[in-house]
């Protein structure tokens, strides 16, 4: 027999993360109710996590390789597995000691197929855990954002605002009827169900608040909120403190998008993706996408 026949296959992917908590803030976010699966994929640019729910709300994290210490990609092609998405919180969760570098390795596939962690210490003690993975569901519908139109409709607004707003606008069963409109510029959140509530981001009234505004026609989309609400409701409290800001864009057929960016790290040692220059970025970002469908078009919207 060769030697191939008798060795084990490489892994697809052997990746180092010298910091955990800021994967675990970024996959939290996305983490919307207890049970619930996710779509990993790997390729040679890093790690898409991708959870969605009735078609209506898909999220997705990216980890791109820049995030790693060490990131060795060995696959052809783009392999990917499902895993339960609180299962691996829980286990990165473990390796997460405050105060402490918590360093950790992942690899996958294991012999069984098996999502592999190992904890990277110097101090002789090994944390070691194994997740399965299954077969990936079919992403049920196709989250390829595109433009209404030539200019873009779009506003960034302090993430603590956004979330403050959007928790204020609850109704039973409400839906949340998100307004732009160029004159006077402005971002209108307006819930309607047992009764009315109407929150205004105005662009010249607070430039603290509302970072950046791009629109030139009015729109108007209604949003399920309990969907809306999930692209704010899960991110810790300490990345809501930190964050600039979320930038919303309002694309064709009224598909929202939320993005949020989350650190992850300031490298603390000499990183191997490092530009030629020998510069390197202050911190590492995870970018957390959401992508709402809109309950349905108000008589108003002009997204043609």
């Amino acid at each position: 027999m060769s030697s191939s026949a008798v060795e084990p296959e490489s892994p697809d992917l052997v990746c180092q993360l010298d910091k955990v908590q800021g994967v675990v803030d970024a996959l939290t976010s996305v983490r919307w109710k207890r049970h619930q699966d996710a779509v990993v994929e790997l390729s040679e640019h890093g790690i898409v996590l991708i959870v969605e729910e009735t078609a209506c709300l898909q999220a997705k994290v990216y980890l791109q390789r820049e995030l790693f210490v060490r990131y060795e990609y060995s696959a052809e092609g783009r392999p990917r597995f499902g895993v339960s998405l609180g299962l691996f919180v829980d286990c990165l969760n473990t390796f997460s000691v405050p105060g402490h570098s918590s360093a950790i390795e992942i690899c996958y596939p294991g012999p069984d197929m098996q999502l592999l962690l190992k904890s990277v210490d110097s101090s002789g003690a090994c944390t070691y855990a194994e997740i399965r993975t299954r077969i990936p569901d079919t992403i049920s519908w196709d989250y390829n954002f595109e433009p209404a139109g030539s200019t873009p409709l779009s506003f960034t607004v302090k993430s603590a605002a956004l979330k403050e707003a959007i928790d204020d606008l609850e109704w039973p069963g409400s839906s949340i009827h998100l307004i732009l409109q160029p004159t006077p510029p402005s971002v209108t959140f307006r819930g309607e169900g047992h009764g009315d509530l109407q929150i205004d981001f105005m662009c010249y009234a607070n430039t603290d608040l509302l970072v950046a505004f791009h629109c030139d026609r009015q729109v108007s989309h209604r949003y399920k909120y309990k969907f809306l609400r999930a692209t704010t409701s899960n991110i810790p409290s300490s990345v809501i403190r930190d964050n600039r800001g979320s930038k919303l864009t309002i694309g064709r057929g009224g598909m929202l998008k939320v993005q949020h960016l989350v650190s992850v790290a300031k490298p603390a040692m000499p990183h191997p993706h490092i530009d030629s220059a020998g510069y390197q970025q202050p911190s590492r970002i995870a970018y957390i996408e959401f992508f709402v469908k809109p309950e349905f078009d108000d008589d108003g919207a002009n997204d043609t």
